[in-house]
């Protein structure tokens, strides 16, 4: 009796799993180290098992018609799919692919199995991947798209979501044959921006964020949309940017609404300043006029009186004394109180009315005050130069109560179109979380102000330690009207 045939040593050391079958039985002559680990056999057990042994999921009438196919042509072979069951019971996927060979003068069949196990799980994970990421495409609020430019300019979009008709009236065929169509929806006002920025993400291959106008032609109605994007270079030099684009017209009707909001707000504040400057000048006026006059008719009247007292009545002549001084007193508070309400030296123009304040300040803290200005006079309308006297009043009681300095140095200058107000002080300087302190509102006060004469107001560290207040606003000219009234 003949030796039974056995595979090769390059087979034997195959990592493939190669079985060596009887033709005729389809029973396993010979197997391969990699298939009996993999079955979890020893090679007596193999031997003998036929291929449905194995494979208990093949169907006879289907394999017997697929090894028919092979002919009697040596070499020729034929493959399928199916499952291998181990020792333990287990099974695994494998393709196996047969071959007819002679050995001996005896036909066999060459059986080399492929494990499929790694490849149907990477197949299972994609899968699973795709799912996930066609969820998420799919309640994502917008667009996601994929964005290509080439070297020579032309441009195109690879794939893009289910969204791209709700966002743009499109459809995704149609903006995959033409991908001019998006830059032709962007308003032109907003193209220049869309094409810079896409160029400068290019260039420095960042990410590219960019907000504008589209006309959807199917609704006549203008969006505004949010494109944010990642490039990255992709074949043949073009550019591939990944990305979303989404619909933003709520937030920007809200936020510009806001905006107006608060541009109402500040006229509206602007205006109960003025009101209030208007009413604090007729107050001090009245205050002067009246009171004053009529205090001062009293003391008038007080003298005439004390002067035709008898000297033997020397406890009326200390009473009419003491009226006389409480007369005084009561002279210098309303003058006092008109100087509070609208100080007489702001008719004498800004600068006056600021080194006035200044001197006042020194006199009455103890604080050196320094004013300078290269100009005797810089004419302004009367709420110009009110608004800017009151922030320069505040901010000294801000040096007052919460500087510690010694020493302030106030600087005004013309610049141009514009006037300058610069206040230093020697103090403690101002921290950061000072100025956003809730209930900080001298210095909202002063911005407010400085905003609303179309300007600006900054803090910053002044030259040897201290605060900065540095307040830039535009010069124009006082109106025929305000003149005419500063006149009278």
């Amino acid at each position: 009796m003949s030796p039974l045939p056995t595979l090769a040593a390059e087979m034997q050391a195959a990592a493939s799993e190669i079985y060596l079958l009887d033709a005729a039985t389809l029973e396993v002559v010979d197997a391969n180290q990699a298939a009996r680990l993999n079955l979890g056999m020893e090679a007596g057990t193999l031997h003998g098992m036929d291929v449905y042994a194995l494979a208990p999921g093949l169907e006879r009438a289907a394999l017997a018609a697929l090894l028919a196919g092979l002919g009697e042509e040596v070499g020729a072979q034929v493959s399928l799919r199916t499952r291998l069951r181990r020792a333990d019971g287990s099974s695994y996927p494998v393709r196996l692919c047969f071959l007819r060979i002679v050995r001996d003068g005896r036909t066999l069949l060459l059986a080399i199995a492929d494990d499929l196990s790694l490849e149907q799980a990477a197949a299972r994970a994609l899968a699973e991947s795709q799912a996930r990421f066609d969820a998420i495409v799919r309640n994502t609020p917008g667009l996601v798209y994929q964005f290509v430019q080439h070297p020579d300019g032309r441009i195109d979009f690879p794939w893009l979501s289910e969204g791209c008709s709700a966002l743009l009236g499109l459809s995704r065929l149609d903006l995959q044959r033409d991908a001019t169509l998006f830059e032709r929806l962007i308003l032109p006002e907003d193209r220049k921006g869309y094409l810079e920025s896409m160029l400068a993400s290019r260039a420095g291959m960042s990410a590219w964020n960019w907000e504008g106008r589209i006309w959807i032609d199917a609704w006549k109605d203008v969006k505004w949309i949010n494109l944010r994007a990642t490039p990255h270079p992709v074949d043949g030099g073009a550019v591939q940017w990944d990305g979303i684009m989404t619909n933003i017209s709520a937030s920007k009707q809200e936020q510009q609404e806001v905006l107006r909001s608060r541009a109402r707000l500040a006229e509206l504040t602007d205006h109960i300043e003025q009101v209030k400057e208007q009413e604090r000048a007729r107050i001090a006026r009245e205050i002067h006029d009246d009171l004053g006059g009529n205090l001062t008719a009293i003391k008038m009247a007080l003298a005439m009186l004390a002067a035709r007292l008898p000297d033997q009545q020397p406890a009326l002549l200390e009473r009419a004394n003491y009226l006389d001084d409480l007369v005084d007193r009561t002279i210098e508070a309303v003058h006092r109180i008109s100087l509070d309400l609208r100080p007489t030296m702001l008719d004498l123009g800004l600068v006056a009315a600021l080194e006035w304040q200044a001197h006042e300040f020194e006199k009455q803290m103890g604080i050196a005050c320094i004013f300078r200005c290269p100009e005797k006079e810089i004419v302004l309308d009367d709420d110009h130069a009110t608004a800017l006297f009151r922030i320069f009043q505040e901010a000294l009681t801000n040096i007052a109560k919460h500087a510690g300095a010694t020493r302030v140095t106030v600087a005004l200058r013309r610049q141009r179109a514009h006037l300058s107000l610069e206040i230093c002080d020697n103090g403690r300087g101002i921290a950061p979380a000072d100025r956003l302190k809730p209930h900080s509102f001298g210095l909202r006060g002063m911005s407010e102000r400085a905003k609303a004469l179309g300007g600006t107001l900054s803090l910053s560290s002044a030259p040897g330690g201290g605060t900065m207040l540095t307040i830039k606003t535009r010069l124009a000219a006082p109106t025929e009207s305000k003149q005419e009234h500063r006149q009278e």
